[in-house]
């Protein structure tokens, strides 16, 4: 019997196949990035570089040809598991470097093959977001109920896990934080005595400074066990427990009537689904003179899809929105927009801030978790700012009214607002500390 060796043949396959990939890799970032300056090495060893030498070079290598391939046909999802498992790694650079370039480039389509999965995730978009109330709290868990001290490394003193309002380029994040709580607060039109709901209390910052700056009784609820404890503390420890009632319970089942709500940075975990649900619990707990004030991140295109990879890993059942899709459930909801402001880059400079802090205290976060959990954090972080920088993300903070004649006419009493505010801290907040301390 005659036997025949395949090894060499199977090699060169592997090698055909490999350089096949590389090849079709090269021309489609060739096509893609026309600004910057990016090196990739492929994990054959072939080495390319795309875009037109201006800024910072960037150098980053595959270590993995099964990695590679993914990113190739399936890159929302495929880069940044890469980045985590250390299959792709930035040599010249950082990531957030990397991802600017990318995200830098203009009417460029990505490959016709990428389009598949973004087009099947459109359609299924909704049973992907459909948060009843279990499914809410599983998703709310999964990012907030963390270990508290990760958040401490890097969030401001009040740990404000939202977007700051930098109200001037060199102001510090602990600031600009203080800035975002007067700037809400100013929008609220909140007088001494009024009723506030905060819907998704988070740390319970936001209403601690209500009750103590303009003498609002404030009930803030959270579905986050860790940032429920964490906000009733807050308030024992400032005496605030008269003042501020910290609930753990779903925006669904909340009872009773308010002067005044606000929700900052929970609209995005609602689900597309359920934005009629959720505007019409808020008409069924305003008073007919109240006002709602909604920050929210969204889109400044049209309506898309949740990025693959922020859904996988980090906010379940999360969905950015476009304004149209806010607005028009609002208006379903027979309530009325009585004013929209946008804030551009101030959350990508937030991030920023968030991102430097979070590296300068890496190795304390790697005791945490792992070094896996740390890059992932860090592609978050760099992904999250430069969407904020390059692409549409934007922050919509929307003011809404049952009628007409409930805000002034004029925008000049959020400016007056914040003056008498900033007074009354004065008198009033505790000292900041440094992230980490």
């Amino acid at each position: 019997m005659v036997s025949f060796d395949y090894a060499p043949a199977a090699a060169a396959c592997v090698r055909y196949v490999e350089t096949a990939l590389d090849k079709l890799l090269s021309i489609f970032l060739r096509l893609f990035i026309r600004h910057g300056s990016l090196t990739v090495t492929t994990a054959a060893g072939n080495q390319y570089t795309f875009g037109d030498g201006t800024g910072p070079a960037v150098a980053v290598r595959f270590t993995s040809p099964s990695a590679q391939r993914a990113v190739l046909f399936d890159p929302e999802l495929r880069l940044g598991e890469a980045y985590m498992d250390g299959t792709f790694v930035v040599e010249q650079g950082s990531i957030a470097d990397a991802l600017a370039i990318l995200m830098r480039q203009e009417h460029i389509a990505p490959p016709r093959w990428a389009l598949l999965p973004r087009a099947a995730r459109y359609v299924f978009r909704r049973l992907q977001q459909f948060n009843l109330r279990s499914r809410s709290r599983r998703n709310v868990a999964h990012h907030y109920d963390l270990d508290g001290r990760l958040y401490r490394l890097f969030l401001d003193a009040d740990q404000q896990y939202s977007c700051a309002y930098f109200e001037n380029p060199d102001q510090s994040l602990d600031d600009a934080q203080l800035a975002k709580r007067r700037h809400l607060a100013a929008k609220l039109l909140v007088q001494p005595g009024n009723t506030v709901l905060d819907i998704g209390c988070g740390w319970g910052g936001l209403a601690l400074y209500l009750a103590e700056n303009a003498g609002a009784h404030v009930t803030g609820v959270t579905l986050s066990k860790e940032q429920h404890a964490r906000a009733q503390q807050r308030a024992i420890e400032r005496g605030r427990e008269q003042d501020v009632d910290f609930r753990l319970e779903d925006y669904r089942d909340v009872a009773g009537n308010f002067d005044r709500i606000v929700s900052v940075g929970m609209f995005e975990h609602v689900g597309v689904g359920f934005y009629d649900t959720f505007f019409r619990k808020a008409a069924e707990l305003l008073r007919d003179d109240g006002v709602f004030l909604l920050h929210t991140i969204g889109r400044s295109s049209s309506p898309s899809v949740t990025n693959p990879w922020i859904a996988k890993y980090i906010f379940p059942g999360g969905y950015i929105p476009a304004l149209s899709e806010a607005v028009s459930a609002i208006q379903r909801a027979r309530l009325v927009v009585t004013d929209v402001e946008i804030l551009q880059l101030h959350y990508a400079e937030t991030l920023k801030a968030w991102r430097e802090r979070f590296l300068a205290h890496r190795e304390e976060a790697e005791r945490l978790y792992d070094a896996r959990f740390v890059r992932m954090w860090e592609f978050y972080l760099a992904s999250s700012e430069m969407a904020f920088r390059e692409s549409d993300m934007v922050v919509f903070q929307i003011q809404i009214a049952k009628r007409k004649g409930v805000v002034p006419q004029t925008r000049d009493y959020i400016g007056r607002n914040e003056a008498r505010l900033r007074t009354l801290e004065n008198g009033v907040s505790s000292p900041l500390r440094l992230a980490g301390e």
